[in-house]
C-alpha cells in the first residue's frame, strides 16, 4: 500500500509471518529455515559481496560470502529470507542485489525487520530489557548485531512495548563490514 509515494510497512504481520515460520520449522537457525522453505544456498568468496536472492526459473536462490562468521552468516541469511518471502517477484528479473541495512528502501527495511524477528525472540528481549541490561549489553548477551537489535526494539515498540531506543540503525553499517 501507498500513500504520498511512501510504502506503508505492515510491522505486525512481517513479525507474525517470521514467528509463525519459526514456530513450524522449530528453528531459528537460518540455513535449516532456508533448507525447509527450499531455497537453495550457494556459497561463493566475494569481495564486496555479503548476499544476494534471486528467483529465476522457479528457482529461490541465495548466495552467500563464505568468509561470513556464523553470526554474520545468520543475520545475511535471515534478511535474504525476508527478500524471498516479501520480494520474490522484484528478483524474479535476474539477480538482484539489495542493500542490507538500507533504511531509505522500503523492501530493505522490510527485510531488516523480518531478520530481526527471525533471529531474535521477543520474550529474551523484554527480559533483559527488564533486567536492567542496556541495548549494547543485550545485543552481545544475544549475539547480535546491534543495529539488528535496535530495528527489533523499535518494531517491538510499533507493536506496544515502550523501550527507550536512545539511537536509531545506522543505514550502512553492513557496507563498512570486510570479508
Amino acid at each position: 500500500m501507498f500513500i504520498g509515494g511512501a510504502a506503508l510497512i505492515d510491522s505486525f504481520g512481517i513479525y507474525k509471518k517470521a514467528n509463525a515460520l519459526v514456530k513450524h520449522i522449530g528453528t531459528r537457525d537460518t540455513r535449516q529455515i532456508a533448507n525447509e522453505l527450499g531455497i537453495k544456498i550457494y556459497y561463493e568468496s566475494y569481495d564486496d559481496l555479503l548476499g544476494m536472492y534471486t528467483y529465476r526459473w522457479k528457482q529461490r536462490m541465495i548466495f552467500i560470502n563464505n568468509n561470513l562468521d556464523d553470526h554474520m552468516l545468520q543475520m545475511v541469511l535471515a534478511h535474504e529470507i525476508g527478500h524471498d518471502i516479501f520480494h520474490r517477484n522484484l528478483a524474479s528479473n535476474g539477480l538482484k542485489e539489495f542493500e542490507l541495512f538500507d533504511m531509505k528502501n522500503t523492501t530493505e527495511y522490510e527485510a531488516n525487520i523480518f531478520g530481526s524477528h527471525l533471529l531474535i525472540d521477543n520474550d529474551e528481549v523484554l527480559t533483559l530489557a527488564r533486567d536492567g541490561y542496556d541495548i549494547v549489553q543485550i545485543s552481545s548477551m544475544l549475539n547480535s548485531h546491534i543495529n539488528l537489535l535496535l530495528i527489533k526494539m523499535q518494531e517491538m515498540n510499533k507493536m506496544g512495548y515502550d523501550f527507550n531506543v536512545p539511537y536509531r540503525p545506522e543505514s550502512d553499517f553492513l557496507k563498512k563490514i570486510k570479508v
